[in-house]
């Protein structure tokens, strides 16, 4: 005999809430495992930098405040990472300056004011801006973007602040741009109706209205590419010099925190002093990376409070 509707029903209703329990720790497991796998990569690089860290010749003032980085020294090993930090945040910070405002100003106008069919060949055409791989932006720093800068600048060498700068300008502008255009795109059409109705132009309505409800998303891409240029390698190692020292200008050449673990950690015996230095400027630049997020956090807040 088959079974009637009034059973099946039943059947469908437990099946239908098992899928959903399902779904719901499978959702749950993923949240999760992302806070596991950030808390398990901290766990290995502190181990690797714990017996430094704990070493009685270790003098963390010097690692933090010197800029006198000397790690195979004969004589006089220092471990200073000052100049290396300056550097980073001077080349994420002039490739911010950069990036910000181009990165905006082209997701409002994706967004805004440009037609369909232009709309959509922008969007690829960032989409594979944002796929090169560092080591090309690299190779372009190396070989393009340095001698536009001797050119125009007249400086003695054209891989410096200026250049990294460029570079990861670049290579932050496609997130901002993508992020930023799905953060325009959320604000519900009703927000610009109601401005066009009010007599609105679309710079009003760009200014007024779309900025202030999609700030949070907006900021959001910004960090992002501020996360990306703070984290990059391979293009910051060979388009900025690779110098140890405390910038005074665009065009001095510098090395950053993540370059230097890059060039150094392959020449590093392992178990040495200068490799689990290296393991603990990893630390370092994890816990710069956590600061910008909390700030960042704050900041949202903020916004929101005041909205």
């Amino acid at each position: 005999m088959s079974s009637s509707p009034t059973t099946r029903r039943p059947q469908r209703s437990r099946i239908a809430r098992w899928g959903e329990s399902a779904l719901e720790a499978a959702i749950r497991v993923s949240g999760v495992s992302a806070i596991v796998f950030v808390l398990a990569i901290f766990f290995f690089i502190f181990r690797e930098a714990a017996p430094v860290i704990f070493s009685p010749h270790f003098d963390p003032v010097e690692f933090l405040f010197s800029t006198q980085w000397y790690p195979t020294s004969a004589s006089n090993v220092r471990y200073g990472t000052l100049a290396l930090a300056v550097g980073s945040l001077a080349v994420t910070a002039l490739a911010m300056v950069i990036a910000v405002p181009f990165g905006l100003g082209a997701a409002i106008f994706i967004s805004e004011f440009c037609g369909h069919r232009l709309r959509e060949t922008l969007k690829i055409v960032i989409e594979l801006l944002s796929a090169i791989p560092s080591v090309v932006w690299g190779f372009i720093g190396l070989t393009v973007t340095s001698k536009l800068v001797v050119s125009a600048t007249g400086a003695a060498v054209g891989v410096n602040v200026l250049n990294g700068g460029l570079i990861l300008a670049l290579m932050s502008v496609p997130i901002i741009v993508s992020i930023g255009e799905d953060a325009l795109k959320a604000v519900p059409d009703s927000y610009r109706e109601a401005a066009i109705a009010l007599g609105a132009t679309r710079w009003q309505i760009v200014y007024r209205v779309l900025l202030p409800a999609a700030r949070n998303g907006l900021l959001a891409a910004v960090l992002l590419g501020v996360g990306r240029a703070v984290g990059e390698t391979m293009a910051v190692l060979m388009a900025t010099g690779h110098a140890v020292q405390i910038p005074h200008g665009l065009l001095d050449s510098v090395r950053t925190l993540t370059a230097n673990i890059a060039a150094e950690l392959g020449e590093a015996p392992v178990g040495s002093d200068h490799y689990r230095v290296l393991f603990l400027t990893g630390v370092l630049l994890f816990c710069i990376t956590f600061a910008v997020n909390m700030i960042a956090d704050l900041a949202i807040r903020g916004v929101r409070r005041r909205g």
